[in-house]
């Protein structure tokens, strides 16, 4: 033992320091030396006090994560003391002391106790996670024997208990996921807590200790030194013992790990925390099978004595597929050496009967079957189709073809987005996931359409081309073509696809950013889309896309919107003009708002609750409540400055706009009576309740005719206010579109939304003497995508040179 390595303090975390610092390679080696050492200080520690307590029959036993020698920079040091019951309680007491407070001393987090065998044993029958801590159980110092009648004693009664502490442990586990998310879609994971992660492999173990059930081990140890070297690299990164990779961590983390930037670290975790939880679903799947066949022992005993023999039931499903014990399983008449089309047909029918499709029969599958000819047979296509269209059954059949390779063997291309993450709060998925959702969710919507298998196999491929450089929907398009093609698709239906997957974003971005009271938008979406065949296909897609993103992403007001725009789209693709919207369309209550404007000549509100969505077009299962808190309309006669006086007084009161529209309102009574301009709001409280409208109309007034600085008082607020760390944004982009209207400039601002922003935006607007005639506001997450349609002096649009001066300005005093 070096003088470095001796038992006092001092020693001991010089070492700890040179070690952390470089001596050992990083990894295993790094975790089992900074286990060695520490085992050698408290073994000193321990010896000592042993001694000088004269307590010996006694032993130092290393437990959970320290017990399996996997110590990070910050991990907790799990600890038990066992002693004789004999010995003296202040003995102990003291002994206890003696090692204990060395290490609370050093800053080091200690998870101790002091147990007898007979004690620790009871602590395990009433503590599972006391007795998983134990099954990890290894020696530091003292009395071997102690430790190894203990470790007897718990593993015996951890596999006569399997039966009943195994489901308690599922559980534990199922809550734990509910509570933290799943690791592979999440952009701050957390290592340890969240499904996949590190306390699911080692629950993994707890089931394979019991003798009940084992894990797949391919992969499985390597995903776990993934997640353990990722948090040994954010504990040196952030000097704590954390276990959530924060996002503005994430870069300095990587660079520890030799890796390109953060996307590639999280692609890493998510591969790594995939194979956790594939692993995590057999085993819970045979752990769950195990207990009711042994449930059922006693019946089948019975059988057997009145001279019955029972064999597994095996119901067929499809060439070469049944099912048995509740999953889906190759026959034994099933060759899947000469049979290329049965990994597709195997996975169509598990997802069609609901089945998960057994491990052995992928592992077979994927060994043995022979790639697909390209084009595929028709047979092959087919069964494609019904996995797609599946709905919910298909995520966990597609997870088993996708752990064992033959995903991207079907499709190569489907390795750009595998376990690519997506930097949008918006999204709940990868990249991959989000495909696949997208086909589940198109799944409920193929009897609005007369093609569904283009419709869900342009949902499987839509954003096929992110990853790869330019317009991942140009790129897409491109890539689709050539997919479906392979897939034996004729030309014409390939280039339906391609075009589905070139526009899936047209009606959605269309119909929130742009005035559909303007013939020039209806008439860009139909040139675009072609034809109303495809512009069926491409609402539902438009619409299933949506709902697999996130819960921001859509909602009855969206759908509403949508669903004009593919209508007036229609009217025109069938040879007529885009229909006038009804002025029914604009609502009896800001029909009335107006007129009760026009009457006092100041500005009217009103604020309601909004509903869920019911219906046709709430989705395959109800959506639940808008994505945000309320409806706001405020109407005001025509006037300079209503746009950022009325934005002004909303970040004034901390309510988060969700989306927005403007429009002006002409009197239709042949009256000279003046316009009123329409402002509807859907707004949320940013925290606490929200406002009363009398409070939010007496401000609006104060912002117009000057009494209330709007802009003195954000200023205020944002200066009293502490700056958070947190990763940067990138810049606003404000974009001239002038041939988006005939009638208008249309001003395109995409930013990081921020309280105030709308507010700022207008003021800009007002400042540069441009006149808002219609402005349609969409807030996605942390990103505000906004659009004006804007007309000059003379009441037509700006020319082209202002238009773009504008939007430079514009950009430059939004950045």
């Amino acid at each position: 033992m070096t003088e470095a390595e001796d038992s006092g303090p001092s020693g001991y975390a010089a070492a700890r320091l040179l070690l952390l610092n470089g001596q050992e390679p990083a990894g295993p080696p790094r975790r089992a030396a900074l286990a060695r050492l520490t085992d050698r200080w408290l073994s000193a520690l321990f010896t000592a006090a042993r001694r000088d307590t004269g307590v010996h029959a006694a032993a130092l036993v290393a437990v959970g994560g320290y017990g399996r020698g996997e110590l990070s920079p910050r991990s907790d040091l799990d600890l038990l003391l066992l002693h004789d019951p004999s010995a003296d309680p202040a003995a102990v007491s003291a002994l206890a002391d003696r090692v204990w407070y060395p290490v609370w001393d050093l800053g080091l987090s200690l998870d101790h106790s002091v147990r007898t065998v007979a004690g620790a044993r009871r602590t395990a029958a009433e503590d599972l996670k006391a007795q998983l801590g134990l099954l990890d159980a290894r020696p530091v110092a003292g009395d071997l024997a102690q430790l190894a009648a203990l470790r007897t004693a718990v593993l015996a009664d951890w596999r006569n208990q399997a039966h009943k502490r195994l489901p308690e442990l599922g559980e534990l586990c199922r809550e734990r996921a509910a509570r933290q998310g799943e690791l592979r879609f999440l952009l701050e994971p957390d290592l340890k807590e969240a499904r996949g992660g590190l306390r699911d492999a080692t629950a993994l173990r707890a089931v394979a200790a019991s003798w009940l059930a084992d894990a797949p081990r391919e992969g499985l140890a390597e995903a776990r030194r993934t997640l353990l070297d990722a948090r040994d690299a954010l504990h040196l990164t952030t000097g704590r013992a954390t276990d959530r990779l924060a996002l503005q961590e994430q870069d300095q983390v990587a660079g520890a790990l030799g890796l390109l930037d953060a996307d590639a670290l999280l692609r890493r975790l998510y591969e790594a925390a995939r194979t956790v939880s594939y692993a995590s679903d057999v085993t819970w799947r045979e752990v769950d099978r195990v207990i009711k066949a042994r449930s059922a022992r006693s019946r089948l005993s019975a059988l057997r004595r009145g001279g019955r023999r029972a064999g597994p039931g095996r119901t067929p499903l499809a060439e070469g597929v049944v099912e048995q014990d509740g999953e889906a399983v190759l026959a034994r008449t099933a060759r899947p050496e000469r049979d290329p089309v049965l990994p597709l047909r195997a996975a169509a029918a598990a997802a069609r009967s609901a089945l998960p499709l057994s491990r052995h029969a992928v592992r077979r599958l994927a060994a043995a079957a022979p790639p697909l000819p390209a084009p595929w047979p028709a047979e092959a296509r087919e069964a494609f189709v019904v996995l797609l269209g599946a709905g919910a059954p298909t995520v966990p059949v597609w997870e088993a073809l996708e752990a064992e390779g033959l995903i991207t063997r079907l499709l190569p291309e489907w390795e750009r987005v595998r376990c690519r993450p997506q930097r949008n709060a918006v999204h709940t998925w990868t990249v991959d996931r989000h495909l696949v959702e997208t086909a589940v969710r198109a799944a409920a919507l193929t009897r609005r359409v007369s093609r569904p298998d283009l419709l869900l196999v342009a949902a499987l491929l839509h954003d096929i081309g992110k990853g790869r450089p330019g317009d991942h929907s140009t790129e897409g398009g491109t890539i689709a073509l050539d997919m479906a093609e392979r897939m034996g698709f004729d030309r014409a239906d390939a280039t339906v696809i391609a075009a589905l997957v070139r526009h899936h974003l047209l009606l959605a971005e269309t119909a929130t950013r742009r005035d559909l009271d303007d013939p020039a938008t209806v008439r860009a979406v139909a040139a675009a889309v072609g034809s109303t065949g495809v512009l069926e296909l491409l609402h539902a897609l438009t619409e299933a896309d949506a709902l697999a993103t996130g819960p921001a992403a859509w909602s009855a007001w969206r759908g509403s919107l949508v669903a004009e725009l593919a209508a007036r789209a229609a009217a025109v693709l069938a040879g007529g003009d885009p229909p006038p919207r009804e002025p029914a369309a604009l609502g009896a209550d800001q029909r009335r708002l107006a007129a009760e404007a026009l009457r006092t000549g100041g500005p009217v509100l009103s604020l309601r609750a909004q509903t869920p969505p019911t219906g046709e077009g709430a989705g395959p299962e109800p959506v639940g409540p808008e994505p945000v808190g309320v409806e706001l309309r405020i109407a005001v006669p025509d006037r300079p400055g209503v746009l950022p006086a009325a934005a002004g007084v909303l970040a004034l009161h901390r309510l988060t706009v969700r989306a927005a529209e403007l429009r002006t309102l002409e009197p239709d009574d042949g009256t000279d009576a003046g316009a009123v301009l329409v402002l509807d709001w859907r707004v949320a409280a940013e925290y606490g309740s929200l406002p009363q409208a009398a409070v939010l109309r007496a401000d609006l007034v104060r912002a117009l005719d000057g009494s209330l600085d709007v802009p003195a008082r954000l200023a205020e607020r944002d200066a009293a206010q502490p700056r958070r760390r947190g990763t940067k944004a990138p810049p606003p982009r404000v974009t001239a579109l002038p041939a988006a209207s005939r009638h208008a400039t249309v001003i395109e601002v995409r930013a990081q939304d921020a309280p105030g922003l709308l507010h700022r935006i207008g003021c800009a607007l007002e400042d540069a003497g441009a006149r808002v005639r219609s402005a349609h506001v969409s807030t996605l997450g942390a990103n505000a995508v906004d659009a004006f349609y804007l007309t000059g002096p003379g009441g037509g649009p700006l020319p082209e040179p202002a238009a773009a001066e504008l939007a430079r300005a514009l950009e430059e005093r939004l950045d």
